[in-house]
């Protein structure tokens, strides 16, 4: 069952690393702001977009497969549809601990299938809207 009580959140939001699949380039938008919040209060950003170079200051990888470095959460700005692909590179690493779904994204079959493979799992919530309201 994916993370509900402020507690388990809590927990989540103290993890320091969170890949960003989906991190855009452009201001304004929910996919560059959200991030840019959650750097701006200590978290590492880890963005994952293959057409841009740079975010945030970050340099980009095409995907999580690419990543070279440990990821804690994986936070998702794609459609509801790509969180089953998200969810299986995720699961190819030994490093994930949570995948989190921001806002209007979810997708059950691929939150339980993170969650039998001992992921957290966080859906349908926004990252600075529960880090600036618990944290």
């Amino acid at each position: 069952m994916p993370v509900q009580s402020d507690t388990n959140l809590r927990e989540v939001l103290e993890y320091d690393t969170v890949a960003v699949v989906g991190c855009s380039n452009s201001p304004g938008k929910a996919a560059h702001d959200i991030p840019k919040y959650l750097q701006s209060h200590g978290y590492r950003i880890v963005p994952v977009n293959p057409f841009a170079d740079e975010i945030l200051g970050e340099p980009t990888y095409d995907s999580l497969a690419d990543v070279e470095e440990e990821i804690d959460v994986v936070d998702v700005f794609r459609p509801s549809e790509e969180v089953a692909g998200i969810v299986d590179e995720a699961l190819a690493r030994d490093d994930v601990k949570v995948i989190w779904t921001q806002l209007g994204i979810r997708d059950d079959d691929a939150a339980k299938k993170a969650e039998d493979a001992g992921i957290q799992v966080v859906q349908d919530k926004c990252m600075k809207v529960e880090h600036s309201r618990l944290v």
